[in-house]
């Protein structure tokens, strides 16, 4: 039964005995003191971008960066800290002692997919499932439909899961589908929304690789295509939207955590949504879901250019992240994706939002470097919750505030 919600979003956190072993990487947290320190690191980020894996990359003085770093490499790392006077701390001291202590059950992609069928067969008023494409390796894009009747009314959009290792977020979008059905018919506010508008949910957007943090390697980010030409597979589906696609922000090099592809719109994963919210027309929200850092931003990413609606989505996401801190007191920052944690091209909702959609945003779920991507399954469900009062906030707003 989908009863078995909280069984199931707590499995995803299972950190498997993989190929891929994390023993003896550790995570750095370093945080330059000036402009010299901050170039310094990005050289050592460009230098060595197929070796480290920048989990909060580089951006401005002041600014943490953590980087997980493997065994082989950590010494040459520390010693080129320890030359150039970075100071650094270690976040994690083993990552493969942090898997082994988080593990709490497998649930594949197949599992995913038959809570996203039973919510259906249990629901047909209400769920219905569309299949928008296929992944590389042949797995169904399903995106969950709710809505109450009508033809192509105003939509909502909600995904998660685009970076497969931020695996918070795809136990988040289950329990938000599970909620969007429970909450039906007796919370005003989500009744009035869907009595109106559709939400679109899609909880495994980049199943190739959420299937490859289960089974191989627990920090894949990417999708699963070869590179012609590059042993190194996968593009960064966050980078390889047509908006400053190619622009400063997202690499070149087919071996980094932000290759951004051959050409925009080259994965099936992000060509499927392309191709959905084209043909929909109808869209008037569009929010995306990662971790890590507590943050809740707007476009733009790929330059420092404000949108012509920032005053109205500075102020809506001050409201979101206000009524996400009343459950726990979770803190949230908030406010352009450049301005706020670093400069991104080809991003997903810049080009959301430069399709028309007002209200395009990007959560960065918890938390803020403690654990990083290997957050605990106690924190599940309280991501879940608090993140579904700052959903309701822009979902509200938006259905106010048609345009």
């Amino acid at each position: 039964k989908a009863g078995g919600l909280a069984t199931l979003i707590t499995f995803i956190f299972k950190c498997c005995n993989s190929v891929f072993s994390l023993s003896r990487h550790q995570v750095l947290r370093i945080v330059p003191k000036d402009e010299v320190q901050r170039s310094q690191l990005k050289n050592l980020e460009e230098m060595m971008e197929s070796e480290l894996d920048f989990w909060r990359e580089v951006t401005r003085v002041s600014t943490p960066v953590d980087v997980r770093v493997p065994s082989h490499a950590l010494q040459f790392v520390k010693d080129f800290l320890g030359n150039q006077n970075i100071e650094y701390s270690v976040m994690i001291q083993d990552l493969q002692c942090v898997n082994v202590r988080l593990n709490v059950g497998l649930v594949s992609v197949i599992q995913l997919y038959s809570f996203q069928d039973m919510l259906v067969a249990e629901n047909p008023n209400l769920v219905s499932k569309l299949v928008i494409g296929s992944s590389y390796e042949g797995r169904p894009l399903n995106v969950l439909k709710f809505s109450t009747g009508g033809t192509n009314r105003p939509a909502i959009w909600i995904d998660t899961g685009i970076h497969s290792r931020e695996w918070v977020t795809q136990a988040s979008g289950t329990w938000f589908a599970k909620k969007i059905v429970k909450d039906y018919g007796s919370d005003p506010a989500l009744t009035d929304i869907l009595n109106n508008m559709d939400i679109f949910l899609e909880t495994v957007t980049n199943p190739d690789g959420y299937d490859y943090t289960q089974n191989s390697n627990r920090m894949w980010r990417k999708t699963r295509k070869p590179n012609p030409g590059s042993s190194c597979v996968g593009v960064d589906p966050n980078r390889n939207w047509d908006s400053g696609f190619g622009e400063p922000g997202a690499s070149s090099n087919p071996c980094s955590e932000t290759y951004r592809g051959p050409s925009a719109h080259s994965e099936s994963e992000v060509k499927a949504i392309v191709d959905f919210v084209v043909a929909h027309k109808n869209i008037k929200a569009f929010v995306t879901i990662h971790s890590y850092s507590q943050m809740l931003l707007y476009p733009f990413g790929y330059t420092s250019a404000p949108s012509k609606d920032e005053a109205e989505l500075h102020s809506l996401a001050q409201k979101a992240i206000t009524d996400l801190a009343s459950l726990y007191g979770t803190r949230y920052t908030y406010g352009s994706i450049i301005d706020t944690i670093y400069q991104a091209s080809g991003n997903t909702v810049d080009w959301t939002y430069e399709q028309g959609i007002k209200y395009s945003y990007t959560f960065e779920l918890r938390d803020t470097g403690f654990h990083g991507f290997l957050l605990p399954a106690k924190q599940i469900v309280p991501t879940a919750e608090e993140t579904w009062l700052a959903l309701m906030a822009i979902m509200s707003h938006t259905f106010k505030n048609p345009y």
